[in-house]
């Protein structure tokens, strides 16, 4: 019954994060005032209907219609699994409200936040493996050389990385990468959009991504397995800490959580691929 347990809250604290993204931070950065309109070319066509001006002017319209449907159609994905994507995020939502919000609430009250960011520091320098094989494998060299100089400069004079002694160094601290992102570089597209159980918005190349990530991560070789599930659970709830109220505004300012949530991720895995 405690392994039974200890498997279902590593799942379900995976809601808000992965081993390759902020998910929490990525939705909290989202704009909730441009999922206001599920259909942005009925909004267009609604807007300039009613504005007066020259016969140029509606030109320039019409060319500014055509690039925001353009830029739409860069974005777009399929959801092919709809009913099933749906019924997951009401799962997840559930999840998080009742048992992860507050067991991250709690946590948050006896830890101290000094304590909290080491951990958050420590756990972050061990996912070092991650970021620097999805440098490695988009050619950017001088970012892989960076991410490998923090990591001996942390793991040493950063007592094993719970200090992030090169806070302040940009060439240190270059964009985090995965293997999904690699695969974004490489031109694989999207695929469709899927919500997994407990662990959140995904893509078919970000789930296959999702499995070469676990291989990198050093905690995913902790014996026995239970007490790996256990590490990686603990570390999800200490990022939660620091992200309590992000997901609850996201909602509060869309008409549709799904959508928001769906367009949010979308749109910041993709400029996550540009960087």
């Amino acid at each position: 019954m405690k392994k039974l347990l200890c498997v279902v809250l590593f799942f379900g604290v995976c809601l808000i994060c992965s081993a390759h993204r902020s998910v929490a931070s990525s939705l909290a950065s989202a704009d909730p005032s441009s999922y206001q309109h599920d259909d942005p070319e009925a909004l267009v066509v609604s807007q300039t209907a009613h504005e007066e001006g020259t016969e140029q002017e509606s030109f320039d319209e019409d060319l500014g219609f055509l690039d925001e449907e353009e830029e739409e159609e860069v974005l777009e994905i399929s959801d092919p699994l709809f009913y099933w994507n749906t019924a997951m995020y009401h799962f997840n939502d559930k999840f998080y409200l009742w048992i992860l919000e507050p067991v991250a609430k709690g946590y948050k009250r006896v830890v101290p936040e000094t304590a909290r960011t080491g951990v958050k520091n420590f756990f972050h320098n061990l996912l070092f493996p991650v970021r620097f094989v999805g440098c490695v494998l988009q050619g950017k060299g001088s970012a892989a050389v960076g991410e490998l100089g923090r990591f001996c400069i942390n793991s040493t004079a950063g007592m094993a990385g719970f200090i992030n002694v090169v806070k302040e160094k940009p060439e240190f601290n270059p964009p985090e990468e995965d293997v999904g992102q690699a695969f974004g570089r490489w031109g694989i597209g999207n695929g469709f959009y899927i919500v997994w159980p407990f662990l959140g918005p995904s893509t078919l190349r970000d789930s296959v991504g999702l499995i070469g990530d676990s291989f990198l991560h050093p905690v995913s070789y902790v014996n026995p397995q239970t007490a790996s599930l256990g590490i990686k659970s603990y570390d999800v709830v200490n990022k939660t800490s620091f992200r309590i109220g992000d997901y609850e505004s996201l909602k509060e300012g869309a008409i549709d959580p799904y959508l928001a949530i769906r367009d949010a991720y979308i749109q910041y895995r993709k400029k996550k691929i540009d960087e």
